[in-house]
């Protein structure tokens, strides 16, 4: 293997690291729910090449209303999928969609695009 190979190589498996580091290792965005006069718990969350924030921290037994608010047109966010909730919406691009849950048990529960691409969790303590 000459100098070239080697450099393409190791540039190649650097990137396959990043990659990995940022879609599995890097610091998430985590935000606690604010809790409304009626007791409902709420989030906005900004859907953009991702979710932001991507975790939501709530309270167990209390209402759940997410604000998704898609700033976009890219065809991977025009779905949500919420598997243990039996949820799943169309995000219409330029507005914004509520979702209301009730989490009765402690846990993490995961959310994605139509596609899996992007993802989001909501903590249930």
């Amino acid at each position: 293997m000459d100098t070239t190979e080697s450099i393409v190589t190791l540039t190649g498996l650097g990137l396959m690291g990043f990659v990995v580091w940022y879609f599995f290792f890097s610091a998430r965005q985590t935000v606690s729910a604010v809790s409304s006069s009626g007791g409902v718990q709420q989030v906005d969350i900004t859907v953009k090449g991702g979710y932001s924030p991507d975790v939501i921290e709530v309270e167990r037994g209390r209402p759940v209303q997410l604000s998704f608010y898609r700033a976009e047109e890219n065809s991977c966010s025009e779905e949500l999928l919420f598997p243990d909730f039996s949820i799943r919406r169309a995000l219409p691009a330029f507005q914004t969609t509520l979702v209301e849950v009730l989490p009765d048990k402690p846990g993490r529960f995961e959310f994605t695009c139509g596609m899996g691409m992007l993802r989001g969790s909501l903590v249930v303590k």
